[in-house]
């Protein structure tokens, strides 16, 4: 990754270390880029979520783009996953999502989004880059009949909840659900789905001041879902991050369903149905144990990837499978969008439950999450630290004598000097002992700072 860009954008705290002179540079360069490479005046979307710093970066990215003779047409508040969905079935040329997902409302971040509704390219986010560094040539500014214009570009929106309303194969009729939007981009959307699908919703966290999204609540914060699926005896409860590109859902007993086991229930339910493509789910590596486990016993198959929605896409586009993800909620249903959708999994979510006739609970009965542990240490150097053959040694130890109850994972932190220490085993203190014995070996080998 750059020194701006990560896996999932360009992300900071607003105004610190992504400012509004970052978001109008990246508008410049895009403006010029899009325009000079298809020799035309280059069509973009810009999407954003509801931190009060979104309004600010959405106008400094306008200006740019327009300054640089692009036209740009805008979403305003609305979903990630819907700006990828617009920008590839209304031909624009890319696309720019103005969320940091999940973090706290004074962090922000710039998304970027190629034609076919995919993340950017890492070669023109190399050029975006060097752009913003001052290692490219300045842009010229636009002219005359050559400047840009904005447009106001709700329409899109709304064809985007059309589409998500035509998926659902039944009505939600009789069906009481919980929403939880984080405050966030959701706030209106999922709603407006769920009504008219003819569910009877519960919404929680719909109501965004600029400073309260994923404020104790969505996808990081079920706690307040789970008390409302509770108290209002509701058949299950969907909440959302901050742009809505992941879900994690509550059964009707309050008991948490996260993105395994959501993996599971419907691959399973897609694999009954001859849907699901080579037979395989696509995973990180920080999926749980017990997953792999209950996959193995449906006789599905599984590839794991390095952690990020990123890593995941890229294998499925490559090897045509049909749905991935990861723990945290971002799943991936590759026939109908091309990036992780919160609203779309969950109407992919009550499909299974609507036909199958079963609660959430019995659907993902057969998973059974396996106690974890994760520890970080922070380290001189992260290859030094992973490659010692001491380390080497411990960490194999443990993976043998865990044997097929449990595993171990070692990895690197990809934004900070951390060795990350995972273990998963029939027991806490088994995960505990295990972990702690390797963070041992590390610190005598004189790799801890």
């Amino acid at each position: 990754m750059g020194r701006y860009f990560g896996t999932d954008g360009f992300r900071g705290e607003a105004n610190v270390n992504l400012t509004v002179e970052h978001a109008y540079r990246v508008g410049r360069f895009l403006g010029w880029y899009y325009g000079k490479r298809l020799n035309k005046k280059a069509r973009v979307l810009i999407g954003k979520d509801t931190r009060r710093s979104s309004y600010m970066l959405e106008d400094a990215l306008s200006c740019g783009l327009t300054a640089s003779g692009a036209d740009v047409c805008l979403l305003h508040v609305t979903t990630t996953p819907s700006v990828a969905y617009v920008t590839r079935t209304e031909d624009f040329d890319c696309g720019v999502m103005i969320s940091a997902s999940h973090n706290p409302y004074y962090d922000n971040g710039i998304k970027l989004i190629n034609e076919r509704g995919e993340k950017m390219e890492q070669e023109t986010i190399d050029q975006v880059e060097a752009y913003l560094d001052g290692e490219h040539e300045e842009v010229p500014y636009a002219v005359r009949d050559e400047l840009g214009s904005t447009y106001d570009y709700a329409a899109g929106r709304n064809r985007y909840v059309g589409y998500l309303i035509s998926l659902a194969t039944r009505s939600y009729r009789g069906m009481r659900v919980g929403l939880d939007c984080a405050n966030g981009s959701s706030w209106m959307i999922a709603k407006n789905v769920f009504n008219a699908l003819g569910a009877k919703t519960y919404v929680i966290h719909d109501e965004p001041d600029g400073l309260n999204i994923n404020l104790d609540c969505g996808s990081t914060h079920v706690e307040s879902l789970r008390e409302l699926v509770l108290s209002e005896h509701l058949d299950i409860g969907f909440a959302f991050d901050g742009d809505a590109d992941r879900c994690i859902a509550v059964d009707e007993n309050g008991n948490v369903v996260d993105g395994d086991l959501i993996m599971y229930l419907c691959a399973a339910y897609m694999r009954e149905h001859g849907q699901l493509a080579n037979n395989t789910v696509v995973t990180t590596v920080m999926s749980n144990f017990g997953l792999y486990k209950a996959l193995d016993a449906a006789g599905i198959d599984y590839e794991k990837t390095a952690v990020g929605d990123k890593y995941v896409y890229e294998d499925m586009l490559a090897n045509g499978h049909r749905i991935g993800g990861e723990q945290s909620g971002h799943i991936i249903f590759s026939q109908y969008a091309t990036t992780g959708d919160g609203i779309l999994t969950a109407i992919k979510v009550m499909e299974a439950v609507l036909e199958k006739k079963m609660p959430l609970s019995e659907l993902v009965a057969p998973v059974r999450i396996y106690p974890q542990v994760l520890k970080n240490i922070r380290v001189r150097s992260k290859p030094e630290a992973q490659n010692d053959p001491v380390v080497q040694e411990a960490v194999q130890a443990v993976a043998e004598t865990l044997g097929d109850t449990g595993r171990i994972l070692v990895r690197e932190s990809g934004t900070e000097p951390l060795i990350r220490v995972m273990v998963e085993a029939e027991t806490l203190e088994e995960c505990e002992t295990h972990v702690e014995s390797v963070l041992k070996v590390i610190r005598a080998q004189g790799h801890a700072v």
